[in-house]
């Protein structure tokens, strides 16, 4: 048997075919290695420049970061067409998720978007301005103030919403819906800390 070293440049590729070899460590007939990126690209560089280093989360997190900049150039591509920027898509779907009669107040926003007071105050001006929301007196609260999607503001953050999930599901048309789901649930794994961490 002919043995070939591996290259730093070819190590990434053949540990995914590895992964999925038979006992006997050959690649099962039929299959063909997975495509390289740009992030198998830096990991070769690194590993030749920092042997001593272990790499590994980068195959994952990398990857992560550089969707992440895709998904932002989605969202703010799909609230742009209907007039939004990200925070007010932020503030009026949170009041549109709340349900009938779309309302919450001003301490509900500020947990759902995590923003400041005086910033979350600042937005709801901004937003009751352009038509958007509405104030109106809270009456379990005489001093309080309920925050009320309009009807405008909920045909807008409807129409974005759906606009947004369109270019979501071509960011993610190379999957499968079991591989989808596959997925969903590994990112849920590593993000249950961190939510539980800032309750």
């Amino acid at each position: 048997m002919r043995m070939v070293r591996l290259t730093d440049e070819g190590e990434a590729g053949a540990a995914a075919v590895a992964a999925g070899a038979g006992a006997a460590g050959a690649p099962a007939a039929g299959t063909t290695a997975a495509p390289r990126d740009e992030v198998d690209d830096l990991i070769a560089a690194w590993r030749q420049q920092r042997p001593d280093l272990d790499v590994a989360p980068l195959q994952v997190l990398s990857r992560v970061s550089r969707l992440a900049r895709h998904l932002d150039i989605a969202r703010r591509g799909a609230f742009a067409a209907h007039g939004l920027e990200s925070w007010e898509f932020d503030v009026l779907s949170a009041l549109r998720r709340a349900g009938p009669p779309f309302q919450l107040t001003p301490g509900a926003l500020l947990r759902a978007t995590l923003v400041t007071s005086g910033t979350m105050t600042n937005r709801i001006d901004r937003l009751a301005s352009a038509g958007l929301v509405y104030r109106e007196p809270d009456p379990s609260d005489r001093r309080g103030v309920l925050v009320t999607l309009s009807e405008r503001g909920r045909s807008v953050v409807d129409a974005a919403l759906t606009d947004l999930l369109d270019r979501e599901r071509a960011l993610l048309a190379a999957l499968s819906d079991d591989q989808r789901l596959l997925l969903a649930d590994l990112l849920r794994t590593l993000l249950v800390p961190f939510d539980a961490a800032d309750q």
